[in-house]
């Protein structure tokens, strides 16, 4: 397991929260909820290497 890819989303999360909390407090929810989605995106770009990497290894260790 890639320990570094965990801390820099478990860091992405927490800066994401913390810019949340931020424009919630000054009344602009809706940047909240696009800094949130925008979080979410990054975050899920950085884990598709992974799950690629995870379905080529299926494929040859199954032989597919």
């Amino acid at each position: 397991m890639e320990i570094d890819l965990i801390l820099k989303i478990t860091g992405l999360g927490i800066l994401v929260g913390i810019i949340h909390s931020l424009l919630n407090k000054f009344g602009k929810e809706e940047y909240a909820f696009i800094a949130t989605i925008v979080g979410l995106i990054i975050a899920f770009s950085m884990v598709i290497g992974l799950i690629s990497r995870l379905f080529d290894n299926l494929k040859v260790m199954f032989r597919l």
